[in-house]
């Protein structure tokens, strides 16, 4: 069994797709093999010992060292694009907030 250690609120939504006979997701968990970040900052951190990956759900990768999680063998990985959808939205609502004047200024 796989160990998770969330470092920030993730979606429930995405953590139920980790079986659970298969991994054991935690923000508690100690000695994890993986850590599942938004913005956490893991710069100044020390790592687990047997730390496999970190998973960043966004699209930077700016708040983890990859320079040294490369030397360890640690794999860094990030989710561009996840956000498509929620930025098109945004961007369609503020041009028809514009387009009719609805917020005035």
């Amino acid at each position: 069994m796989y160990t998770i250690k969330t470092l920030n609120n993730i979606s429930e939504k995405g953590l139920e797709l980790f079986p659970e006979n298969k991994y054991k997701v935690s923000d508690a968990c100690e000695n994890a093999d993986a850590y599942l970040v938004r913005s956490y900052k893991l710069n100044d951190m020390t790592f687990d010992e047997k730390l496999l990956c970190i998973a960043r759900a966004g699209a930077g990768t700016n708040n983890i060292p990859v320079d040294r999680c490369t030397e360890n063998g640690v794999v860094v990985f990030n989710t561009p694009g996840a956000n498509a959808n929620a930025v098109k939205e945004l961007v369609l609502a503020g041009m028809f907030l514009a387009a009719r004047n609805i917020i005035g200024g």
